[in-house]
């Protein structure tokens, strides 16, 4: 049985059980901003996320699903947990290495498509714009396989090109203690300009 701090429990939570109807399917909490979801991911997962981010879940990695619920904590359960604060972005190097290796040995190939986007997300959080030019390729060999999830594609150039011009996101300024400048300010009063 799945205890709370078992990958099988992070995938169920966050991809549903496999016999849920709506399993395999896109989720709207995923890339939406609820205060809710937030606090349930914070009550339930406050431990795991520790666990993530002070590096004790390596012994996850030895599958590609296993890999894949790691991935999950570091780049998505943070986000939501703890939006709004650079805490938000303390797993990103731990997920961009693992995901490295998860796409270097071939084993994301082994997900299902609507996985694979997970795992390759951690490419488009990056600020680096060989990571941005990774998530592009990745993304759409992904939408070739997978035509349902060729939005992620568009989500990618969007990143890519934020990167491009400013060499990182400007959204996160505030919290990471970074000073923008007059150009990015005027960015960030866009429609769009954060994600």
């Amino acid at each position: 049985m799945a205890t709370p701090s078992s990958p099988h429990s992070i995938l169920d939570f966050w991809f549903g059980r496999p016999d849920d109807p709506d399993y395999g399917l896109p989720r709207i909490t995923w890339f939406t901003r609820d205060p809710a979801f937030d606090a349930l991911i914070r009550a339930r997962y406050r431990d795991i996320l520790d666990s993530a981010l002070n590096g004790e879940l390596d012994h996850w990695n030895d599958s590609p699903r296993g890999a894949l619920a790691h991935l999950l904590v570091l780049d998505q359960l943070t986000r939501n947990a703890f939006r709004d604060s650079a805490r938000a972005y303390a797993g990103d190097e731990q997920a961009r290495r693992l995901a490295i290796r998860l796409v270097d040995s071939g084993d994301h190939l082994l997900l299902a498509p609507i996985e694979r986007q997970f795992a390759y997300l951690p490419f488009e959080h990056a600020e680096n714009i060989d990571h941005q030019n990774r998530a592009i390729a990745l993304f759409t060999a992904l939408a070739r396989d997978e035509p349902s999830l060729a939005s992620s594609v568009d989500w990618a150039r969007r990143h890519r090109d934020i990167i491009v011009r400013f060499g990182r996101f400007p959204h996160r300024n505030e919290v990471l203690g970074r000073d923008s400048t007059l150009e990015e300010a005027q960015f960030l009063t866009e429609p769009g300009s954060s994600f």
